[in-house]
């Protein structure tokens, strides 16, 4: 099979090219042109312009084969790890040949890959490289082959432009600011067959789509600190501005208050969209988890790697070094062997009022719920007795550093029990682990 991965929102003349190149290929092997067509959420973790079923239509109007939707990945995983997981569905599938655009050569684009296939991590491709999302698709395709034996074949095409690279993103913006009208303009870089499909969608009223604005202004309107410490790629900081930014009642309150946290317009997206779908940072552990089992992402993205690296920086920090430093020879010395505790102990600052409560529930089965507080200091919540109980925990300073990283990681979750020792009533705090 001939693949292309794709969002296709609309499908204009440069993915028509797309397609046309996998034609030419197929002329010569027989085999049949198929779309990774991303179903639910794109690729960029945002709801779609044009439904699925619209895009899949304007797909085989221009000439491809089949359509396979892709979901479930886009509002749960950054594309470090989403990339591998299609790529590898792709080669299980039979996909020999792989059609992508490029404004630059395959002998650039295969130098920068490089570089991530030795290191064999995919996170954080410099944003100013060219074209870095199809040297990620490259470095990842050269990975999997460690594990499949085999392939993707990459043809890359010239990206068409008419004065200037053709924007899916700036034709939805031009159609929206025309009153849902198809500008002449936007006419002229779209094949008649997806012009007829999107005019009968806007018709239907199925464009555009949206979010769900009520659920998620709702859930940072009301859910506590710990509640929002158990969704993913909600740290610590951005929770405080959450609810320093109260209330919410548009689109844009919720956009500013993640700048204000120094999120970036990607990492926000896929913020809002776990946010709207209720994804925990245990739901995306897991399913990282899962692929890990496969084979399918780099040991160097494990979930193991990263709980390594929070205890590793935190290690070094308290002998003096920069984090930035300690992280990068994490990164860059693949021998350094780290024993990250999964489980720590840490005391509570009671009053003998909240002691005594505390002592008469032990055998219940309390849930303390751990988060970071208005001042940046690693808190813990327990309910009981129709109370609540919140105050600071006491930690040396490396595990408060350690802890720290881990909730800051946004996606590894940690868990709480109270027992009971000589040294008094005190947390046990477990970092996944699965």
């Amino acid at each position: 099979m001939i693949g292309i991965s794709a969002d296709f929102d609309p499908v204009h003349l440069g993915h028509v090219e797309l397609i046309k190149k996998g034609k030419e290929i197929a002329k010569d092997t027989g085999d049949k042109v198929v779309i990774y067509l991303n179903k639910d959420f794109s690729a960029n973790h945002a709801p779609f312009f044009i439904p699925f079923e619209a895009r899949k239509k304007m797909a085989l109007a221009a000439g491809a084969d089949k359509v396979v939707g892709i979901e479930g990945l886009h509002h749960r995983l950054t594309l470090a790890y989403s990339v591998p997981i299609r790529i590898a569905m792709m080669i299980e599938d039979g996909v020999v040949d792989y059609v992508d655009a490029a404004n630059v050569s395959p002998p650039k684009i295969m130098k920068h890959a490089q570089k991530f296939v030795n290191e064999g991590i995919f996170v954080g491709i410099p944003r100013n490289l060219p074209n870095r999302n199809v040297i990620r698709w490259f470095a990842v395709n050269e990975f999997l082959k460690n594990k499949y034996g085999k392939n993707m074949k990459f043809h890359i095409i010239p990206e068409l432009e008419f004065d200037g690279k053709i924007s899916g993103r700036i034709l939805r913006r031009s159609i929206l600011e025309n009153d849902m009208i198809i500008p002449e303009e936007v006419k002229e870089l779209l094949p008649k067959t997806s012009t007829k499909i999107l005019e009968k969608e806007i018709k239907k009223g199925t464009i555009p789509g949206e979010r769900n604005w009520k659920n998620i202004t709702k859930r940072m309107n009301t859910c506590s600190r710990p509640n929002l410490m158990k969704i993913a790629y909600l740290n610590g900081n951005v929770i405080n501005e959450i609810i320093k930014g109260r209330v919410y009642r548009d689109e844009e309150s919720v956009w500013a208050t993640f700048r204000r946290g120094g999120y970036g317009p990607v990492l926000t997206r896929l913020a809002i969209s776990c946010i709207e779908k209720e994804v925990t940072r245990e739901e995306v552990v897991n399913l990282m988890r899962s692929y890990e089992k496969k084979g399918v992402t780099p040991h160097e993205q494990s979930v193991d790697k990263v709980i390594e690296r929070s205890y590793y920086v935190a290690t070094q920090s308290e002998k003096g070094e920069q984090a930035s430093i300690a992280n990068e020879k994490f990164r860059n010395t693949p021998k350094i062997s780290v024993n990250a505790p999964l489980k720590i102990e840490a005391g509570l600052y009671l009053t003998k009022f909240e002691t005594k409560i505390m002592k008469r529930n032990l055998n219940k089965s309390l849930n303390p719920q751990i988060y970071i507080d208005k001042d940046g200091k690693i808190s813990c919540e327990i309910k009981l007795e129709k109370k609540k109980i919140k105050t600071n925990l006491k930690l040396p300073g490396k595990d408060v550093t350690y802890i720290r990283y881990i909730l800051d990681s946004q996606f590894i979750p940690v868990s709480a029990k109270l027992i009971e020792t000589k040294r008094g009533i005190r947390v046990e705090i477990s970092v996944h682990d699965s």
